[in-house]
């Protein structure tokens, strides 16, 4: 039996996952990134719209503060927001850096996978609020037909 690289292991492996099958881990991820939560995390990490920070560009994604976070994300609880972020860290999506200061300093950003999926989710986004002035009203006329 021939030897193989911890990189064919993970390529065959990539070959057999199925999210269609329920014991199947992509399952778990799909349901992780498609919490609202998760979606709206990623969002404002990649957002490239907010102020540059201090001597920086807008270009791209930058490191954000948990504070920063919290007041983008209107709703959170800061448990929710903890534990979102603590998830995304451990699936690799954010990287978190501590900075020694007095209080200490601790941000949050995406790492490249992160990127990759934040480029699709702000998609998803941006659907949902172009369209949402329809979505509304197909739902009252569904509703107004269900009476």
């Amino acid at each position: 039996m021939a030897t193989m690289t911890a990189a064919q292991r993970r390529a065959m492996a990539k070959e057999e996952y199925d999210a269609f099958m329920a014991m199947c881990p992509s399952r778990q991820l799909l349901d992780r990134i498609s919490d609202k939560w998760v979606a709206l995390v990623l969002t404002a990490l990649g957002d490239d719209c907010r102020e540059p920070a201090e001597g920086g560009s807008t270009d791209g994604p930058r490191s954000m503060r948990y504070s920063e976070l919290s007041r983008r994300l209107a709703g959170i609880s800061q448990k929710m927001l903890t534990q979102t972020l603590r998830s995304l860290e451990r699936d690799g999506l954010v990287s978190r850096t501590v900075t020694p200061t007095v209080p200490v300093t601790v941000t949050y950003e995406l790492t490249e996978l992160g990127l990759s999926l934040h480029a699709m989710i702000r998609g998803v986004k941006r659907w949902a609020e172009a369209n949402m002035s329809e979505v509304l009203a197909n739902r009252a006329e569904y509703d107004a037909r269900a009476v």
